[in-house]
């Protein structure tokens, strides 16, 4: 008898005793026999003879032999979670057999449940493919069984055969993933009002077919809630996504930090979701794919907040259907809706949603007991959210102080910034509003500090060029740059204004960046736009009119031309109002 025949019967000895043990429970001794009798199988049976010798039935049947007891082996492995042991020769048996699918469905699992789930998807990928190109055939039963297993995180079991398949739908469905995760943040215990958002985010989040994919954009000025709100209705609606709760700040707008960047996203996410690390592919592509396959089959909201740009969020988003996707950030992200997301834009609460954070916060007793000191405090804090949160957590702290006495503080001095301080940088409004300045363009940054020069309610496109002294194109591109970042907000066709917070961080840098010359030339070309805007409407209103024109124009000054006798009129009373503002402010601005 030759050596390979020795070694036939001395694995088929060991594979016995493999089945023997594996029938008593001893799944772990029955692994180590199996690995042994797997290590005397030297490739296929007669592998040196000629192809038409080798085609003998009896040679393909200790092939198959050996076939059936890797997968015997894969089986025990995986209950005794061992399946370390038995990868060797699951590697060897598919190198012999690429398109066998009983043994790749058990490569799957035994990949899986050693930790690299990646390299499990992208092998079924690969079989995929080939037994479409070269059998034109889809996966069997027993193969999507172990796909399936692979992305729901079961992959401590064998195969599923059909009739366990029908048994788990017929008792309803199979078990809950082994990683449900559940990262939101806690839940704002002073929240209030934004019901009209609340149920606009329950719309368009919830009220939609169940076999789609919905993704709302959330925008809004610093400070406005967007976190919060988002938060909110997350943990609301924490039911219908039973799979649970993904939560990412992607720092788009953050202090000493760099936004998070689309590889470290990924892995947090497939973290999130229980990949391990090092099963987490290098390749940017490889890591979307991954977390999309993940995400596939089932519930899963995710939530992304304070995104820098569409381009960071883009890829993170989910796409299976029944999943859902939340981003918040400081810019409008347009992107995103071109590709389908919904756009929503939180706007300042309103007046009794301020009183009702405020009684949220410090008491009902306590907030009615002195009611005109409540009405400073929303005004002074221009009734932004986190402003009022700061103010309100200094009352908080303070009980022995009256309302009286916190809005006297915030009340005090020019820049009302001063008195709306915390040691959180997160709760700083000047730092916070400092977050989206730096993002800024240089030239969008310069308008924003001249702008703080003009007092008026809002501006035009051409007084704004003319504070700074620069081409109408020009200022159009950094109106709607910071338009886009809601330091501004276009109240009107061609007219834009910003909250009075952020117009007193404005004047703040104004005051340290610019130069008094600076300030002074840009308040002259602007004064020098009104004479000739003023003059232009005059001419509409009486045609004859020749005498009082204004001198030249300084240089840098635009003028819009006045189409017609009501354009001349609006701008008239616009020009009127904003000069009265602007000697009023300037003469109570200290120098």
């Amino acid at each position: 008898m030759d050596d390979a025949s020795l070694d036939l019967m001395a694995a088929r000895k060991l594979g016995a005793r493999a089945r023997v043990l594996a029938g008593q429970g001893d799944s772990a001794g029955a692994v180590t026999s199996y690995v042994q009798a797997l290590d005397l199988w030297q490739g296929r049976c007669c592998a040196g003879l000629e192809s038409a010798a080798r085609a003998n039935s009896a040679f393909a049947a200790v092939d198959r032999e050996a076939a059936v007891m890797t997968c015997d082996a894969a089986d025990a492995a995986l209950r005794a979670r061992q399946a370390r042991m038995v990868l060797p020769a699951l590697w060897k048996a598919v190198g012999r057999d690429p398109l066998d699918e009983a043994l790749h469905a058990r490569l799957l699992l035994c990949l899986a449940e050693n930790g690299r789930q990646a390299e499990a998807l992208t092998t079924y990928d690969v079989l995929r493919r080939r037994l479409a190109e070269e059998l034109g055939i889809d996966p069997g039963a027993e193969l999507v069984s172990a796909h399936q297993r692979v992305l729901r995180q079961q992959s401590s079991s064998r195969p599923s055969s059909p009739d366990a398949r029908s048994e788990e739908h017929t008792t309803g469905g199979p078990a809950a993933p082994a990683v449900r995760p559940a990262q939101l943040p806690p839940d704002l215990p002073f929240f209030a009002g934004r019901r009209h958002e609340l149920a606009l985010l329950d719309e368009l989040l919830t009220g939609h077919d169940e076999h789609a994919t919905v993704t709302v954009a959330v925008d809004g000025m610093p400070g406005v809630g967007k976190s919060t709100l988002a938060v909110r209705w997350a943990h609301q609606a924490a039911e219908h996504f039973p799979d649970g709760q993904l939560f990412l700040d992607l720092r788009g707008f953050t202090a000493d930090e760099a936004p998070v960047s689309q590889a470290d996203a990924l892995r947090s996410l497939l973290s999130g979701l229980g990949v391990p690390s090092h099963a987490v592919p290098a390749d940017i592509d490889a890591r979307i794919g991954l977390y999309r396959t993940m995400l596939a089959g089932r519930r899963v909201l995710v939530v992304l907040d304070n995104a820098r740009d569409a381009r960071q969020a883009a890829a993170l988003l989910p796409a299976a259907p029944g999943c859902a996707g939340i981003v918040t950030s400081r810019t409008k992200l347009t992107g995103l809706v071109v590709q389908g997301a919904r756009m929503m834009t939180v706007e300042l609460p309103t007046l009794q949603e301020a009183r009702q954070s405020l009684r949220a916060r410090l008491g009902a007793a306590r907030v009615d007991a002195e009611p005109s000191a409540v009405e400073t405090i929303i005004a002074c804090c221009g009734r932004l959210p986190l402003a009022m949160a700061v103010a309100g957590a200094r009352a908080q702290g303070s009980p022995r102080f009256s309302l009286t006495s916190i809005a006297d503080e915030l009340r005090a001095g020019w820049d009302e910034l001063d008195a709306i301080v915390a040691d959180d940088p997160r709760s700083n409004v000047r730092r916070v509003f400092s977050w989206s300045y730096q993002a800024l363009r240089p030239e969008a940054g310069r308008l924003f500090r001249l702008l703080s020069l003009h007092n008026g309610t809002d501006i035009s496109t051409a007084a704004a060029a003319s504070l700074a002294g620069l081409q109408i194109r020009q200022t159009r591109e950094s109106l709607g740059e910071l338009t886009r970042g809601h330091l501004l907000v276009e109240r009107f066709p061609g007219r834009f204004g910003c909250h009075d917070l952020i117009r007193a961080y404005a004047a703040a840098l104004a005051d340290e960046v610019e130069p008094a010359a600076e300030r002074a030339a840009a308040v002259a070309r602007l004064i020098s736009h009104y004479q000739h805007t003023a003059y232009l409407a005059r001419q509409w209103l009486s045609p004859e009119l020749t005498a009082g024109s204004p001198p030249a124009p300084h240089d840098g000054v635009a003028v819009a031309a006045i189409p017609d006798y009501e354009s001349a009129i609006r701008t008239l009373a616009t020009i009127s109002s904003a000069v009265a503002i602007q000697v009023r402010d300037s003469s109570h601005r200290p120098e």
